[in-house]
């Protein structure tokens, strides 16, 4: 986004204003709003930084603030909107708003590899730093991020995952100098954005394997126990199975189980835990768990590979609700289990 605005939309409009504001008048306004409002309001001040006075003076018009006093304020920036946020709600609820639109904001300078054909990314990131690599599929979208992981061979891959999982805090420069020179590489044409800080650790690489295919998932949490067991058994602890089936509620499994073909469930529940095996059965209509006995009784000695995908498929089926709000996951120990 330019400094010099000739469009604004309702938030931007807002934002211009309180920065127009002496902070103190500029938080009795914020305070009217919710805290997704702020957030937004919030996002626009830092996206601005500077505003052009006819622009500014357009807007003022337009909500007949013809009364406002005093040296206008025409900068924006992180500083001002961290000011206002804490004048407005108090140092501990702006900044658990800030931490939340880092992580919006996470990943723009990287925009235009998310519609990238992973091919055309992994070519992009050829003869690049593991940890280089690491930085950008930590800004792509999980699944994604994915897809372009599995194309890279072994040894490669796992270096990448271990990067991270072991990143801490990129700054801004970082971000903006590697998203700079793959952009100039791709050709690829996009507006300068502010550069924001990106988080790395082992969510995001969980996030990830959560939605790699079940083999790459193995091989690579396999390789990186070899490197280092104690990272890869938190990442294993973390991430989304078969056996979290039995943390949903009864309704929330019946939703998932709806969308699994029987021949499907028969084969995920063959050697499964009692406790899963249990909750699918009582979770499953009475048509239906004849039709699974059915399929159970029917079903010889299988490959364990077999078994996982089959298993793979409920989970990308617990993920996708999961991902639209339409069930909750109860991620905690086998304590937290419900039968």
């Amino acid at each position: 986004m330019t400094d010099t605005m000739t469009a604004l939309t309702g938030s931007q409009k807002v934002a211009v204003i309180l920065m127009q504001m002496d902070q103190a008048r500029a938080a009795l306004v914020m305070q009217k709003f919710n805290e997704v409002e702020a957030e937004e309001i919030t996002a626009e001040i830092m996206r601005l930084r500077r505003v052009d006075s006819v622009v500014a003076d357009r807007a003022m018009s337009e909500f007949h603030e013809l009364t406002m006093s005093g040296r206008r304020q025409r900068r924006g920036g992180r500083d001002v909107a961290v000011g206002l946020l804490e004048a407005s709600f108090g140092s501990e609820r702006a900044a658990g708003v800030m931490d939340r639109l880092a992580s919006t904001l996470a990943g723009k300078d990287f925009e235009f590899l998310q519609s990238a054909d992973p091919r055309q990314v992994l070519a992009l990131l050829e003869g690049e730093l593991p940890q280089t690599i690491a930085l950008v599929l930590a800004h792509l979208r999980p699944e994604h991020a994915s897809t372009v992981l599995t194309g890279f061979e072994e040894a490669l891959r796992t270096d990448v995952a271990q990067c991270i999982a072991t990143m801490g805090t990129a700054t801004p420069e970082a971000v903006s100098i590697v998203a700079s020179s793959l952009k100039s590489r791709s050709g690829a044409v996009v507006a300068t954005r502010e550069p924001v800080e990106v988080v790395g650790g082992i969510q995001p690489l969980v996030d990830i394997l959560n939605r790699s295919d079940s083999s790459t998932e193995r091989l690579l949490l396999e390789r990186l126990a070899e490197r280092d067991p104690e990272l890869a058994e938190e990442v294993r602890s973390r991430m989304l199975t078969f056996a979290d089936l039995v943390k949903l509620e009864s309704r929330d499994i019946q939703q998932v189980l709806r969308g699994i073909d029987a021949s499907v469930l028969a084969l995920a529940m063959k050697g499964a835990p009692d406790t899963v095996t249990a909750s699918i059965r009582k979770n499953v209509s009475e048509r239906n768990r004849q039709l699974l006995d059915d399929e159970i009784a029917a079903i010889g000695p299988v490959r364990v590979s077999q078994v996982e995908d089959a298993r793979a498929g409920v989970v990308r089926a617990i993920r996708e609700l999961e991902a639209l709000g339409s069930i909750t996951v109860q991620r905690g120990d086998e304590d937290a289990y419900v039968n």
